[in-house]
């Protein structure tokens, strides 16, 4: 399982989202990517998953399902995103 964040480098949410990264990161068990939605890579991952607003932040599984993902502003809690890890 990993932690997929697409965002944009560029937003009023930046500061919030790293925040959140990087919370996420000092747990060690989680492998959190972060990609910018500006890239072409960031542009393909969310034309993939359907992704139309951002800040995205995406739970999947080692196959690529989603097994949670939220959109917009309201950023969910740690606890909420390990459990879904787990």
């Amino acid at each position: 399982m990993k932690v997929l964040v697409l965002y944009r480098l560029n937003s009023e949410h930046r500061r919030s989202i790293e925040e959140f990264v990087d919370n996420l990161r000092k747990d060690g068990s989680i492998k959190v990517e972060t990609l910018n939605i500006d890239t072409r890579e960031g542009i393909s991952i969310a034309s993939l998953y359907d992704i139309t607003s951002y800040p995205a932040i995406m739970v999947l599984r080692d196959d690529g399902v989603v097994q949670h993902l939220w959109l917009g502003s309201t950023i969910p809690l740690i606890d909420e995103v390990k459990s879904y890890i787990s």
